[in-house]
């Protein structure tokens, strides 16, 4: 596997950007052959910079929904640039695309955009904190809701003072949940959750029923606001919010990835309950309100409406299951999955049933050589521009990388 262009760059980038990459787009903690630039992408492929392509089951972390590039959404973007996108005030596509949303999603009356997930959680919480002027945030321990003071995972550069007003309960424990909300009294402004349980390392956890009807009824008991942060699974798992299987209608919901299919787009939608306190909070951005990217929203929603593009993705993604299934029955290797399978979390488990994460990177490091991009400990993404073919081609690697994954799992890689 050659590497030459992606060494040169990474050896020109540390000269210039710290570290030579930060955030989760950095493969520092994958495999040293992890590419960490790509000069083109097209459908289900990308392709680094010596020349290798790949079969791409990051989908850039969540926003490639129907496959990069995408020709009626590119058009739609290009289209609206050339007419106006950033200027003094938004174009008509913002008022078309929030009429789109309350339209399409079941609890939603209005919308706020901006441009990244954590924008629109940030939002979230200050519009739960201005709907009664209370403080206390419950937030399940360990969920990722963006990369700011306040949620950043990694504290450095960040007070204790930013998260005073947090407490923590356990995802899908309605009794944890109840304790929170005893210990915040009289002072509770909101309730965050997640469509399901999807850190990274740890397995994925559908949501409990029970947990999600009681995080409701106690937001109705103490006029606190729910949030479903639906910025990873957002129209991947349903066409509406991703709890309304669960008849459950939260108050606000964050909204980002795959609005616009990889063009800047994030947004909070919100029910008439929130609206007075959404209204009450000031946001704003340079480039929130860029015409372009919320063309290609529209473009993406009327997609989202009339294909088949989620029971195509979970089509796959069951092929994808079932065939390593077998690898693994055929292989000895304990191929662990967790999630809906349009968003699988894919890890190599030990003998003891614990995560492998020496065997994981090496897993993966080997699958690079079959031209196919699996993340080690972080959820991956099923596109329906992805093939039967594909997923096919992928199983085969797995079971040829498997067949070696004892030998693989000697090697050593600087974590």
């Amino acid at each position: 596997m050659i590497q030459a262009q992606n060494e040169e760059l990474l050896e020109r980038a540390q000269k210039v950007v710290p570290n030579g990459m930060y955030g989760h787009l950095s493969v520092k903690m994958q495999s040293p052959r992890t590419p960490q630039y790509y000069k083109r992408a097209k459908g289900a492929y990308l392709w680094d910079y010596d020349d290798q392509q790949y079969i791409d089951y990051l989908c850039a972390f969540g926003p490639n929904l129907f496959g990069y590039a995408h020709e009626e959404i590119d058009a739609a973007y290009i289209e609206q640039l050339r007419e106006i996108d950033t200027a003094t005030g938004p174009s008509a596509r913002m008022v078309e695309l929030a009429e789109g949303y309350a339209e399409q999603v079941t609890h939603n009356d209005w919308t706020m955009f901006c441009k990244n997930g954590t924008d629109a959680t940030t939002m979230a919480l200050m519009t739960a904190r201005a709907h009664r002027g209370k403080r206390k945030i419950l937030l399940a321990t360990g969920a990722y809701h963006g990369a700011t003071k306040w949620c950043t995972p990694m504290p450095e550069g960040t007070l204790p003072e930013d998260r005073a007003h947090h407490i923590y309960y356990e995802y899908n424990n309605a009794e944890s949940l109840r304790a929170a909300v005893e210990e915040a009294g009289d002072d509770l402004a909101g309730i965050f959750a997640t469509p399901f349980k999807h850190e990274v390392i740890f397995p994925q956890l559908l949501p409990d029923e029970e947990y999600a009807r009681a995080a409701r009824q106690l937001c109705d008991e103490k006029d606190a606001l729910l949030i479903l942060d639906d910025v990873r699974a957002g129209f991947r798992v349903d066409r509406d919010c991703s709890w309304q299987k669960l008849g459950i209608q939260p108050d606000l919901s964050s909204w980002g990835k795959t609005l616009a299919n990889g063009h800047a787009l994030s947004c909070l939608m919100g029910s008439d309950r929130a609206r007075e306190a959404a209204g009450k909070i000031f946001v704003t951005g340079s480039f929130w309100f860029g015409a372009a990217a919320m063309a290609a929203g529209l473009k993406t929603l009327e997609l989202i409406k009339s294909t088949d593009y989620i029971e195509r993705t979970v089509m796959l993604g069951d092929r994808l299951r079932d065939g390593l299934n077998q690898v693994s029955a055929n292989t000895g290797v304990e191929i662990d999955q967790t999630g809906p399978s349009q968003m699988p979390l894919i890890m190599i488990n030990d003998d003891e049933g614990n995560r492998n994460m020496p065997g994981c990177v090496a897993f993966c490091d080997a699958l690079l050589d079959h031209g196919v991009l699996f993340h080690p400990f972080h959820n991956m993404f099923i596109t329906p521009a992805m093939s039967e073919a594909d997923i096919d081609r992928t199983v085969e690697a797995c079971d040829e990388v498997a067949k070696q994954f004892h030998s693989l799992t000697m090697l050593e890689f600087s974590l």
